[in-house]
């Protein structure tokens, strides 16, 4: 259901709600009556914290919107804590399957542990208008922008995001969470402090899975998607060759899959064949690419679990990976891909 800290939700790669010119759909379940109409009040979180937010919460700035909901800065009355408010207007939810999403990315971050790099969800209240998550407030910005203002940028930093990132889909995997929607844009930094924690901060496209249980539906962001979500049938294995897509991009400014339209985007990803010519893949060590060829091999049967990436030497000699310059090239790429999902979220948001 999108982003829940402190940056704008939406992007044109999740599941198109966009209904106009289409049929009535005859299995919505139009729940969005008028007041005083007599039609019944949706009831969306089976256990809130309660209803009236405001009696423990303040809400102020908008930091993001969203196609779902608005994100505001919220204190707590009590303790003076500063957090996010994601509030999700129930005007927005206009079918069962949108219910469910919400109903389950709050089921999904109660049932993951406490984690380091998850953002934590403190509280949830349903009134008659919304459905406000209190989650922990991430104020450091997301990942590609600190990447970019700090201008010295290395294998080794790379390394280090890439093992954070990885870190939390093993998490997700062992407590029976697949997430679908690994990109950049889901992780910020939790304050501006050098060594601030990095934090998964949308749940929004995440499933439970159980072992060997495969999955048709194509959700997800078009660069990150793995061949086989564009094929109708998956798993879990599919957040390894996100978070491959990533490293990838980490280490040369731009996606391995790329093309003008997202249908080109798909044949690209379908064809699977990864570029390691172009500057600065000849500077980069062979560890690091052996780790990219392994977390994007179009076959989810031998592609690496997340385990297996936390045990490649290159991952487990992070700190010791190459601290070379990988280039101002690298750095204006990330730039200008940043720059580039910036402007799409504000379209599609």
């Amino acid at each position: 259901m999108g982003n829940c800290c402190a940056a704008p939700v939406g992007s044109s790669g999740k599941k198109s709600k966009n209904r106009k010119g289409k049929k009535p759909n005859p299995f919505t379940i139009e729940y969005n009556r008028a007041p005083n109409t007599g039609g019944p009040k949706l009831v969306v979180l089976k256990e809130p914290t309660g209803r009236d937010i405001s009696s423990r919460y303040e809400l102020g700035n908008e930091l993001g919107r969203g196609e779902f909901g608005v994100t505001y800065l919220c204190t707590d009355k009590v303790t003076g804590e500063n957090l996010a408010c994601k509030s999700i207007s129930k005007r927005k939810l206009r079918t069962a399957v949108d219910i469910e999403d919400v109903r389950r990315e709050v089921e999904i971050m109660r049932h993951l542990p406490v984690h380091a790099n998850i953002v934590s969800l403190k509280d949830t209240y349903e009134d008659d208008n919304a459905v406000h998550l209190v989650m922990e407030l991430c104020e450091g910005g997301e990942l590609f922008d600190r990447i970019v203002a700090r201008g010295h940028y290395t294998e080794r930093a790379a390394a280090i995001v890439t093992k954070t990132i990885v870190e939390v889909v093993q998490m997700c995997h062992k407590h029976g969470v697949m997430h679908r929607d690994l990109k950049p844009e889901n992780f910020l930094f939790a304050n501006k402090k050098e060594n601030a924690a990095l934090k998964a901060i949308d749940f929004g496209l995440s499933v439970f899975f159980t072992p060997g249980e495969r999955f048709t539906e194509i959700v997800g962001s078009p660069y990150y998607m793995a061949p086989e979500v564009l094929k109708r049938n998956y798993g879990p294995e599919v957040d390894v060759w996100s978070a491959g897509v990533i490293l990838y991009i980490l280490l040369c400014g731009v996606p391995p899959f790329w093309a003008e339209t997202e249908q080109g985007v798909a044949q690209a990803i379908i064809r699977s064949v990864i570029d390691f010519k172009r500057d600065p893949w000849p500077k980069v060590s062979d560890s690091a690419k052996d780790l990219v060829k392994r977390m994007l091999d179009p076959d989810p049967k031998h592609r690496l679990t997340a385990q297996e990436v936390l045990d490649h030497p290159w991952l487990q000699n992070a700190k010791k990976a190459p601290n070379v310059n990988l280039g101002e090239t690298v750095r204006a790429r990330l730039q200008q891909f940043s720059v580039m999902n910036k402007f799409k979220r504000e379209l599609s948001g």
